[in-house]
C-alpha cells in the first residue's frame, strides 16, 4: 500500500511593520507576484485619491520594483492618508531586508523615518489642545 506524501510549497515571504501617527501597516512581500493588496482588497481599490496611491507605492516606484515584488497588507487605525504612508514605511523596511543596498536610497527619500507627529491632547479648561475659552471682561 503506497501512502501519498503531502509536497506543499508554501511561497517565502518577508514581513514588515511602519507606523504612521495611530495608523500601523503590517506587510508581507513576496518576489514575482504583481500588485498589492490592501485588507483583502486591490491597492487601487482600497485607497481612493491619487496622492494616496502615490504614496502607498512610494518605495516601489523609487527603487523600479512595481513588477518584482507585491503582497498583502493588514492596514488599521488612523485615516486613509495616514494608512497609506504607514505602508509606504512598512514596505521600505521590508525592501530594506530583502537588499541592504537599497537603504541609502530609501533613506534619503525620507521613507524610513517614522513620522512622529501625531495630535496633541487636549488640555483641560481648554476648548482644545491650546484654544482657549472666549474671553469676556464682564
Amino acid at each position: 500500500m503506497a501512502v501519498a506524501t503531502k509536497t506543499t510549497t508554501k511561497a517565502r515571504y518577508i514581513e514588515a511593520v511602519g507606523r504612521r501617527k495611530t495608523a500601523i501597516a503590517r506587510v508581507r512581500l513576496f518576489e514575482n507576484q504583481k500588485g498589492m493588496t490592501v485588507n483583502g482588497l486591490l491597492l487601487a481599490d482600497y485607497f481612493k485619491t491619487t496622492t494616496q496611491k502615490t504614496n502607498a507605492n512610494g518605495a516601489f516606484t523609487l527603487m523600479g520594483l512595481e513588477a518584482d515584488y507585491g503582497g498583502t497588507a493588514k492596514v488599521l487605525g488612523g485615516g486613509l492618508n495616514a494608512q497609506s504612508e504607514a505602508l509606504r514605511h512598512a514596505v521600505s523596511r521590508a525592501l530594506i531586508k530583502i537588499n541592504i543596498e537599497w537603504r541609502k536610497k530609501l533613506k534619503r527619500a525620507g521613507y524610513l523615518k517614522r513620522d512622529p507627529r501625531a495630535v496633541e491632547r487636549k488640555k483641560y479648561g481648554l476648548k482644545k489642545a491650546r484654544k482657549s475659552p472666549q474671553w469676556s471682561k464682564r
